[in-house]
C-alpha cells in the first residue's frame, strides 16, 4: 500500500459542505487580514492629520512608513514563530491568531499618538502573520486535489479583497454621516475586530488535518477519524507506517530551492502589491483627484473582483504557473502604460483613462500572483508535510518583508524621484517576477500534496 493511498479519499472527495465550512472558517481570518492591512491605507492621511502631522513636518515620511509598515513587520515575525509551532499541531494554535488580531484591532481606537499606533499595529500584524501561515496550510491539507487551487484562491485571495472593500465602505459611510474624522479613523481601524472575533470558536472546533495526524503525529486511530469526518466514509485499512521518520533537514536539503523561489516571488509581489494597497488610496488617488474610499471600492469592484473570478475559473484548469507568469506581465504593462499616459497625454489627459490603466494592474494581479503566490499556494504545495509549516512561514515572511520594504521605501521614491519613476520601478519588479516564475516554478495543478511537494519520492516510504 502506497502512502498516497492513505490520503486518496481526501484528494478524490468532491467539493462538500465540509470544504465550504472550512473555507468560511479559514477565509474569515483572511477577510480580516484584508480589512486590517488595507484600512490603514484608506485612513492614513486622516490619522496623520489627527496627530497634527503634515507633509511639512520633518518626520512626515518616517511616521508614514512606520504606521504603514508596523503590522507588516509584526506579520513577518509572527509567521516565523507560528511556522515552527505548527509542527506541534495545525489546530493547536488556530484561533490564537484571530484572537491577537481582535485585541490589536480594538486597541487602535484608544491610541493617543503615532508611537502607540505603531506598537498596537505590530501586535495586530503578529496575529496576521500567524494566520497567513496556518490558514492556507489547513485549507490545503483539508482540500481535495482538483479543487485545491480555487479553494485557496477564493479563501485567501478574494476574501482578502472583500475585507479591503468593507473597510472602504465603512469609511465612506461614516464620513457621509458627518462624524468627526478623528472618530472615523478610530472606528474604521477598530472594526476589524468584529470578523476576527466571529471565527475564534469555529477555529477551535475545526478538526486537525489528516496529514498532520498521520505524517507528523503518527496516530492511526485519529487519522481514520479525521478522514471519516471529512469524507463521511469508512477509511481503508491502513497497514503501513504512515508517520514520516525522515528529518526535516532532509527535506529542506532537497527542496530549499523551491521554497526559496516561492519566498522570493512573494517578496517581489508584495513590493508591488503593497505599493498599491498602502499608498494607492492616498498618493495615486490624490494625484487623480479621487476620494480614497471611492478609489478603493472602484478598484476592488471593477478590477480585483473580476481578476479573482478569472483565477477561480482557470487556476485548476490552466494551472498556477501560466496564470502567475501572465499576471506579472499584465501588471508590468499596466504600470508602464499608466506612467507613459500621465507623462505624455498633455491637455488630452483624462483621470478616468489613467484610473483604468492603473486599475488593470489589479486585474492582472488578482488573476495571477495574487491568487497564486500571495494565496500561499506555492508555499503549501511545494513543501512536504513535515516542513510545510516552516516553509510556509519562510514564504510569508518573504512577502511581509517585501511589503514592509515598500512601506518604508515607496514614499521616499515617490517624494524624491516622482510618481513616474516609482511606478516604472514597480513595473520592472513585475517583469523580473514573470521571468522567474516561468523559468523556475513547477506546475502543481491536480496533484496531491505528496506529489506536488515530491514528498513520496523524497521519503521513499512504502509497505
Amino acid at each position: 500500500m502506497d502512502v498516497r493511498n492513505v490520503f486518496k479519499p481526501l484528494d478524490e472527495k468532491n467539493l462538500s459542505w465540509f470544504h465550504i465550512k472550512s473555507l468560511i472558517t479559514t477565509g474569515m481570518g483572511v477577510y480580516t487580514d484584508g480589512y486590517d492591512l488595507s484600512s490603514i491605507g484608506i485612513v492614513l492621511l486622516t490619522v496623520l492629520s489627527s496627530f497634527g502631522i503634515t507633509k511639512q513636518s520633518p518626520d512626515y515620511t518616517l511616521i508614514t512608513s512606520a504606521v504603514s509598515g508596523a503590522a507588516l513587520i509584526g506579520a513577518a515575525i509572527g509567521a516565523i514563530i507560528f511556522g515552527f509551532l505548527s509542527n506541534m499541531g495545525r489546530k493547536k494554535f488556530y484561533g490564537i491568531d484571530v484572537g491577537l488580531m481582535t485585541i490589536g484591532a480594538l486597541l487602535q481606537a484608544f491610541v493617543e499618538n503615532p508611537l502607540e499606533l505603531v506598537i498596537v499595529r505590530f501586535l495586530l500584524g503578529f496575529g496576521v502573520g500567524a494566520d497567513y501561515v496556518l490558514s492556507p496550510m489547513i485549507m490545503a491539507e483539508h482540500s481535495n486535489a482538483k479543487d485545491r487551487g480555487k479553494i485557496l484562491a477564493l479563501g485567501f485571495g478574494l476574501f482578502w479583497g472583500f475585507g479591503a472593500t468593507t473597510a472602504a465602505a465603512i469609511y465612506l459611510l461614516l464620513s457621509a454621516m458627518g462624524i468627526s474624522p478623528d472618530i472615523v479613523w478610530r472606528i474604521v481601524l477598530a472594526a476589524g475586530a468584529i470578523p476576527a472575533a466571529s471565527v475564534i470558536y469555529m477555529r477551535r472546533k475545526i478538526p486537525e488535518t489528516a496529514r498532520y495526524v498521520g505524517r507528523i503525529k503518527g496516530d492511526l486511530e485519529e487519522l481514520k477519524k479525521v478522514i471519516k469526518e471529512v469524507t463521511r466514509k469508512e477509511t481503508l485499512s491502513i497497514n503501513l507506517e504512515v508517520k514520516d521518520t525522515r528529518s526535516a533537514f532532509h527535506y529542506f536539503r532537497s527542496n530549499w530551492n523551491l521554497i526559496l523561489t516561492a519566498a522570493i516571488l512573494w517578496f517581489l509581489f508584495d513590493i508591488v502589491a503593497y505599493a498599491g494597497i498602502l499608498f494607492g488610496p492616498n498618493l495615486i488617488a490624490q494625484s487623480l483627484g479621487i476620494n480614497s474610499g471611492v478609489f478603493q471600492i472602484l478598484v476592488e469592484g471593477a478590477f480585483t473582483l473580476p481578476g479573482g473570478i478569472i483565477a477561480l475559473a482557470l487556476i485548476d484548469k490552466v494551472g498556477r504557473k501560466p496564470l502567475q507568469t501572465l499576471g506579472f506581465v499584465g501588471m508590468a504593462i499596466s504600470f508602464i502604460s499608466f506612467s507613459l499616459y500621465k507623462n505624455y497625454a498633455g491637455i488630452a489627459f483624462s483621470p478616468l483613462i489613467a484610473f483604468i490603466l492603473y486599475g488593470l494592474n489589479n486585474l492582472a494581479s488578482q488573476a495571477g500572483p495574487g491568487s497564486v503566490s500571495a494565496s500561499g499556494v506555492l508555499g503549501v504545495e511545494l513543501a512536504p508535510t513535515k516542513i510545510r509549516g516552516v516553509a510556509q512561514s519562510i514564504t510569508v515572511a518573504g512577502g511581509r518583508i517585501g511589503a514592509a520594504l515598500t512601506a518604508f521605501v515607496f514614499p521616499s521614491l515617490f517624494a524624491h524621484y516622482g510618481e513616474s519613476f516609482a511606478i516604472l520601478f514597480l513595473a520592472s519588479i513585475a517583469g523580473i517576477s514573470a521571468i522567474l516564475t516561468y523559468l523556475v516554478v513547477p506546475e502543481t495543478k491536480g496533484k496531491s500534496l505528496e506529489e506536488s511537494s515530491r514528498e513520496l519520492i523524497l521519503s521513499n516510504i512504502k509497505s
